[in-house]
């Protein structure tokens, strides 16, 4: 198992650096001076070659290039432009409400998902399965920001059941238990809007492949000696119809993580993706390149993780 996962390895790491180059370059062709949006609207020109200067916006691409490179290697992302300070401490302020939002949505579309395909996939073709089928079609076709702004009218506005803004109410500051069922509070809107799209694919997938498992041999052999059904739908059936839904999960992570960057915008929910947007306006350089570097591992290493846990659920995958 270890020779085809250092194989992953390096070709994930190939991979992280190709992203970090085009997105460097695709960055610095793009229009926009950081030093102007820095300096304000008729910025003086002394101070904007000054800022140029001070942040090596002046010298020529691929020398940025390299001296950029040479500091990641040595763990160094850099300097915000903006804020001025290290582009670590930047990212570190905002990870932890967007892993919170992320594994939220993660948790309820994986568990949900499996379960309302495997219930679906008991009795195929009857009123629950038609129900969940069509359920499905419908919020894997909703764009997730249509479906934020709904949200927020709807649950939010109209029948004030969730609060629209922000992690905690600031007018009510808590402490202890009472802030956790605060941010609990402010996170079930954002985070269900997420996982409603992953909660279709999930859930159809594993009907898909469990009504096909459940047709095979050794499961007419489980029943035949009298196993309860619930026992080999759990126990038989359910684990030879996961690796393709371990698979579709860890692949749709990336997905999840963009699509966290527009519910974080509509709920003001204070993570990485207010941060994108912010850079991307202040053509804030190191901290775009911060993200887009996060970013990337984070899919790499979720792949990583699908591929070892498929590899456990079905261990002929571990052969070469």
């Amino acid at each position: 198992m270890a020779r085809p996962v250092l194989r992953r390895v390096a070709a994930a790491l190939l991979a992280v650096a190709g992203i970090v180059v085009v997105t460097f370059i695709l960055l610095h062709a793009a229009p926009g001076d950081p030093a102007a949006a820095l300096a304000g609207e008729g910025g003086d020109p002394v101070h904007l070659e000054l800022l140029r200067a001070e942040y090596g916006l002046d010298r020529p691409l691929p020398q940025q290039f390299l001296t950029y490179t040479g500091n990641l290697l040595r763990g160094d992302l850099g300097t915000s432009i903006v804020r001025g300070r290290p582009v670590t401490e930047v990212i570190a302020e905002r990870v932890g409400p967007t892993l919170l939002l992320l594994g939220s949505a993660l948790a309820v579309s994986s568990l949900g998902g499996v379960a309302l395909g495997a219930l679906a996939a008991r009795r195929p073709y009857r009123a629950f399965d038609l129900t969940v089928t069509g359920a499905g079609l419908v919020g894997f076709a909703v764009p997730a920001f249509w479906l934020a702004q709904l949200a927020v009218l709807v649950l939010g506005l109209r029948v004030g059941l969730f609060p629209i803004q922000g992690m905690t109410d600031a007018r009510a500051p808590h402490t202890g238990l009472a802030a956790a069922l605060d941010v609990a509070h402010h996170l079930v809107l954002p985070a269900a809007v997420l996982a409603v799209s992953e909660v279709a694919i999930v859930a159809r997938l594993t009907r898909v492949n469990l009504i096909r498992v459940l047709d095979q041999d050794f499961v007419r052999v489980a029943r035949g000696l009298g196993v309860a059904p619930a026992r080999v739908l759990v126990r038989h059936a359910l684990p030879n119809a996961m690796v393709p839904v371990m698979t579709v999960i860890g692949a749709r992570f990336g997905t999840l993580f963009s699509g966290a960057v527009l519910i974080e915008t509509v709920f003001a929910w204070p993570g990485l993706g207010q941060l994108l947007v912010s850079a991307t306006r202040t053509r804030d350089y190191p901290v775009l390149l911060g993200l887009v570097l996060l970013a990337s591992l984070s899919v790499v290493i979720a792949n990583l993780i699908t591929d070892v846990v498929c590899a456990r659920i079905d261990p002929r995958l571990h052969r070469d």
